[in-house]
């Protein structure tokens, strides 16, 4: 597997609390956008972010944003 598989083609919006959060980098997680392990034995690992306050984020669902976790539009460029 060297592209991640696209979870949704939108991104997930969710109020956050201060906290660590492993943010699954290949679309495999049965409990999206976060990671459960399903990347073991993939070249992929989860991006771990922090959030310092409570935050209303928008989380890349499609795994192939520039800045991850963050959604930053690249959903757009998928085809149907």
């Amino acid at each position: 597997m060297d592209k991640p598989h696209c979870a949704e083609a939108f991104p997930i919006k969710l109020e956050l609390e201060p906290g660590s959060y492993s943010w699954c980098a290949c679309g495999l997680s049965k409990n999206q956008p976060f990671c459960d392990g399903s990347h073991a034995g993939t070249s992929f690992v989860p991006h771990k972010f922090e959030l310092t306050t409570a935050k209303r984020v928008s989380l890349c669902q499609c795994k192939i944003t520039g800045s991850p976790p963050f959604c930053d539009g690249s959903h757009a460029e998928i085809e149907d």
